[in-house]
């Protein structure tokens, strides 16, 4: 990298950086900024930070005296306030000095919270959509100051002139852009009038739009917002309130909560979703600072869990970061993020006290959001565990409704585990949850922290056998061939095969196999081929007894008393064959290439033996 020649200097003296005006406007439309509409934003912020220093600096001044007025005709976009305006020296020092900011000059570094900007580059945002900025001010802190015109350029040059008293003859100042040809996206009147409205629909100066096509000029902000307005009843402001979330956030709320939190000026709603959203997934929030609209995506202000809600806010005390896009993160973030997050709580609490309906609708759509709070938290698992749907043996129903029918309840550790002995386990009177969702096994493990008086316990294959009923000696002796040939077939799966009876009648078999126990059974394959190498030796420390799958036959099916009585070795085998390959596919677990391969051929051998037999 080759810099050009400096001016010679005595040697150790300080030299000033060269700030290339275009590339760090480049910079900033690339890396700080999401889009170029933001000029308005910035221009806006700036008004109101000069209003802000007008009302400190004439306190008795009545309200809505000082405002904002926007202009646009397609030809040149025009921002006047009646702020505290800038002398001379203040533009000398502010608008030819990239990242010195007033604020700061001012001396009201502990008065910060007052300005919404506090970075010093808004005003470079105008770049993004125009060659030239022309400022025009006059200051309100000294009156007699003449107004004083400031003309920057793309190219980083600006020219700085004195005006007579006519040219401003009140305090403040007006900003206008030329707008460039590829920047008319951003600066036709309409867009101008709809920028305003987005960024300042929540300020508390007046702002108005004026078109320059002679009408009157329409306020951008005409109402307070809707949650700072006084209402006849309780019930007209929750419906207004729902009427603004739905108008702002495109979906009807399920219900709807206010938030307040004095301590650092926030106050919004957070509207209830009405359609459920993945676990985890975070919407973006609309936060507003002081009024102005800072971001439509501000995941940060609200925790992880709380992704049934959307949130409207505006806060006094949330920092920006530098590009106003966003939330910086730090003490005061964290505590408004666990101040909401008790609001929710709250929500759910008053819910669960006082209306049932609409807590069973919320349950309803967000039951998974509730169940990764309930996880995590004591108060909401004591409050709402025993309310939240669960997939059981008894169809679809609450732990509690559950809890009431089945002193034990037994619970499996994955979907396909549950489907494999549902239908069995209701007829044998077992009382079993579907653990194998998110967070449910969990939480039935402390259903008895809520119920002393019921037990939970993992459901293994050796309780649902218990519960089969055997076969008497004589059917048990008489089967006993076929029950040899089958296990002999079977057992390159580790499978057992036993005769019980159990309802439905009408399942033939059911085949018992954890997820565990096939790990375990891959582990002790995969030690036995590594046996000597540094795998095997490995795996083989951590070797236990394989757990065996267990296939189970039903003696009150007709087909399988009719299996039991084959004489023919090979026929028997393929039947054994064909009995398991049903029992994995009723299973739903995925099927291994081997099982696969034995449900094609155990068919194939069926359907050959019987083209035989009809010959």
């Amino acid at each position: 990298m080759t810099l050009p020649d400096a001016p010679s200097s005595p040697a150790g003296a300080d030299r000033t950086f060269q700030v290339d005006l275009r590339g760090l406007v480049d910079l900033l439309s690339h890396h700080l900024y999401s889009s170029p509409r933001v000029y308005l934003r910035e221009l806006l912020q700036n008004a109101v930070d000069a209003l802000t220093a007008r009302h400190a600096l004439e306190p008795a001044a009545p309200a809505g005296a000082f405002g904002i007025r926007l202009y646009a005709d397609g030809s040149a976009v025009r921002v006047e306030d009646d702020g505290v305006g800038l002398t001379e020296a203040d533009v000398h020092s502010f608008l030819a000095t990239i990242g010195r900011s007033s604020k700061r000059a001012e001396q009201v570094a502990e008065q910060r919270g007052d300005f919404i900007g506090q970075f010093g580059i808004g005003l470079l945002s105008c770049f993004l959509v125009a060659d030239e900025i022309h400022v025009v001010s006059r200051s309100a802190r000294t009156p007699d100051a003449p107004a004083v015109e400031w003309r920057g350029r793309g190219d980083g040059s600006y020219t700085i002139r004195t005006l007579r008293s006519s040219a401003r003859p009140r305090p403040g100042t007006t900003v206008t852009l030329t707008p460039r040809a590829d920047a008319g996206e951003w600066t036709r009147p309409t867009q101008v009038r709809a920028l305003a409205t987005h960024f300042g629909s929540l300020l508390r100066h007046p702002v108005t739009f004026d078109d320059c096509s002679g009408g009157p000029g329409a306020a951008v902000n005409p109402e307070p917002a809707p949650w700072a307005r006084t209402y006849p009843t309780p019930g007209a402001r929750s419906r207004a309130l729902a009427a603004y979330g739905e108008d702002v956030l495109g979906f009807t709320p399920l219900d709807t909560i206010e938030l307040d939190l004095p301590a650092v000026g926030l106050k919004g709603i957070a509207c209830v979703l009405p359609q459920a959203v993945p676990a985890g997934r975070r919407h973006g929030h609309r936060v507003h600072v002081k009024g102005m609209l800072l971001s439509e995506q501000a995941d940060e202000i609200l925790p992880e869990w709380a992704f049934f809600v959307r949130c409207v806010v505006d806060a006094e005390s949330l920092r920006p970061t530098a590009s106003r896009e966003s939330l910086y993160e730090d003490d005061t973030l964290a505590a408004v993020r666990d101040a909401l997050a008790e609001r929710l709580r709250a929500w759910i609490a008053r819910a669960a006290a006082s209306d049932p309906d609409l807590l069973a609708r919320f349950l309803h759509v967000h039951h998974l959001a509730v169940k990764s709070l309930a996880v995590h938290d004591d108060e909401i698992l004591r409050m709402l565990l025993p309310w939240l749907p669960f997939e059981t043996t008894d169809g679809h129903t609450t732990l509690d409704e559950f809890a009431r029918t089945h002193r034990t309840v037994l619970v499996t550790s994955s979907v396909e585990e549950f489907r494999q002995v549902a239908a069995i386990a209701s007829a044998a009177g077992l009382g079993v949850v579907n653990g194998g969702y998110t967070y449910d096994r969990e939480l039935v493990h402390r259903l008895p922290e809520i119920r002393p008086q019921t037990s939970v316990a993992d459901l293994d294959p050796a309780t649902l056998t218990a519960h089969l009923d055997p076969v008497d000696r004589e059917t048990e002796l008489a089967a006993a061939a076929y029950l040899a040939r089958a296990r002999e077939a079977l057992a390159v799966f580790d499978c057992d095969v036993v005769l019980r009876t159990f309802q439905p009648a009408s399942a033939p078999a059911l085949l018992v196999d954890s997820r565990e126990a096939r790990h375990e059974r891959t582990r002790s394959q995969l030690a036995r081929e590594q046996e000597g190498g540094l795998w095997g030796d490995i795996l083989g420390a951590l070797r236990q007894e394989a757990p065996r799958a267990q296939l189970i036959l039903n003696q009150l099916n007709p087909l399988v008393r009719t299996a039991v009585a084959i004489d023919e070795p090979e026929l028997a085998r393929t039947s054994a064959e064909a009995l398991y390959g049903q029992a994995a596919l009723l299973s739903r677990r995925p099927l291994r290439p081997a099982e696969s391969s034995l449900i094609n051929r155990s068919f194939l051998d069926l359907l050959a033996h019987a083209l035989r037999k009809d010959h």
